[in-house]
């Protein structure tokens, strides 16, 4: 059976029950949402939209020639790059600071998105290349933007945190896709069209960057010093089965970013931004109604929850021939994405200490992009067969993805040690008490039911 360590479970160093001390000390007493947490919220706003223009990239890689096996497999390599930087860049941050790896990665975006302006075939080098530095990127911006708020933070608040900063990415998940279909059109698609999607992603990419300057000026660079061999730190304080949750879950939430507008192509749906502009405010609301739910009962439950939201977002799919009816899986993705993705997060990140707690948090996200990885691929591997075998190619994927989120329930709960002692402890530690501030959305506060 699989060890689960328990995500609040009491670690045998300090930080989890004292206040952080030295470079990971809170920016003064009360409410973490300050005024780097705004700019760091405005920053990765700018820097989703980007992404999720980018949402139409099945457009670029079927003009040039390619089809859904080549896009699987693009993306699928370029997970590659990200799963294998993710863990280095875990320890670049908690050894130079968030600050450094954050701007860089967004540079390095910026730099993607225009050099894909000379890409001209699916099937050369650049396309992988360019894909594999794209994912890299990817990973050290959220890597590093979600280190540097949830550094300032008791370790019960993570998945809060994790989830308040998330409601920036809704909602450039909202805005961009409403951009590239604006963009593009619903006409036959042009070179031209495709160029100023790249672009706009580009200039917004440059525009996030100002916000995580901003953010993050008041951090001076962290002094060198020795981290411990990253196998001593994974053996040591590796989160157990949940690690095997972020692998499906990067299988199922991986899916419509990639092969949405394929499956819309197939039932003569011109646009995929109804999907994304009812799925992003379901996730925001989502997550200013649960978002002390963690605190209160500890991450496993909602995890469970939010993987049969998942499992049920995929039948979902099975009811769709309109555009109108995209509303239905928009609707459960973002339920099950905003309750799963924080929860997954704090849970490993959560068993390691603060002074590795951007390993952590990039643990986390590098078996999310092990399930991208797997799961594109598979899925287009799963089209081609089942278009062989004379069976609906798109219906056969999503039954194939929501057993496989029903088995994952199964082996969670089994697998999973019940740490309510262990979280019942932090939460009542001194270190914690002293820093219960209710969160602010906007200018408005958030009023809790405590």
């Amino acid at each position: 059976m699989i060890r689960s360590a328990g995500p609040f479970q009491p670690q045998d160093h300090r930080s989890d029950t004292a206040p952080p001390s030295g470079r990971f000390a809170f920016l003064g007493q009360g409410s973490p949402y300050g005024s780097h947490f705004w700019l760091a919220y405005l920053a990765n706003i700018l820097a989703m939209m980007a992404i999720a223009i980018l949402y139409r990239y099945a457009d670029f890689v079927l003009f040039l020639g390619g089809s859904e096996w080549h896009l699987g497999w693009i993306v699928g390599i370029g997970m590659v790059g990200s799963l294998a930087v993710r863990l280095a860049m875990g320890q670049a941050i908690d050894t130079y600071g968030p600050r450094l790896i954050w701007l860089a990665s967004i540079v390095l975006f910026a730099l993607v998105c225009f050099a894909h302006l000379a890409v001209t075939t699916h099937n050369g080098l650049p396309i992988y290349l360019l894909r594999l530095a794209f994912c890299c990127a990817i990973a050290g911006i959220f890597g590093a933007s979600m280190t540097f708020v949830c550094s300032r933070v008791h370790v019960v608040r993570l998945a809060e945190m994790w989830g308040m900063l998330g409601t920036a990415g809704f909602l450039g998940i909202m805005i961009g896709p409403q951009i590239s279909d604006w963009l593009v059109g619903s006409g036959p698609i042009a070179r031209p069209q495709l160029d100023r999607m790249f672009v706009v992603a580009g200039l917004l990419g440059c525009c996030s960057a100002l916000f995580a300057h901003l953010a993050t000026r008041g951090d001076r660079p962290y002094p060198w010093h020795r981290q411990p061999p990253l196998w001593h730190l994974l053996r040591r304080y590796h989160p157990g089965s949940v690690l095997l949750v972020g692998i499906v879950m990067g299988v199922g939430l991986g899916l419509p970013t990639t092969f949405l507008r394929t499956f819309a192509a197939e039932l003569a749906i011109p646009r995929i931004g109804l999907f994304f502009g009812v799925y992003a405010p379901a996730a925001i609301l989502t997550r200013l109604a649960t978002r002390r739910l963690p605190e209160r009962f500890g991450p496993e439950p909602l995890i469970l929850a939010g993987l049969a939201g998942l499992m049920l977002s995929q039948l979902l799919f099975l009811l769709v021939r309109t555009e109108w009816q995209l509303l239905l899986p928009g609707i459960g993705y973002g339920v099950s994405h905003a309750v799963l993705f924080p929860c997954v997060v704090a849970a490993g990140s959560s068993t390691f200490p603060n002074e590795h707690r951007g390993v952590g948090n990039l643990l986390i996200l590098a078996m999310f992009d092990l399930g991208i990885l797997i799961g594109a691929p598979m899925v287009g591997i799963g089209l081609e067969v089942a278009r062989f075998a004379g069976v609906a190619p798109y219906p056969a994927v999503f039954l194939a993805t929501a057993t496989l989120m029903g088995t994952m329930v199964v082996v969670y709960r089994l697998t999973w040690r019940r740490g309510d002692q262990a979280w019942q402890h932090l939460r009542d530690s001194q270190a914690y008490s002293a820093h219960l501030e209710p969160p602010c959305v906007g200018a408005v506060e958030v009023a809790t039911s405590e």
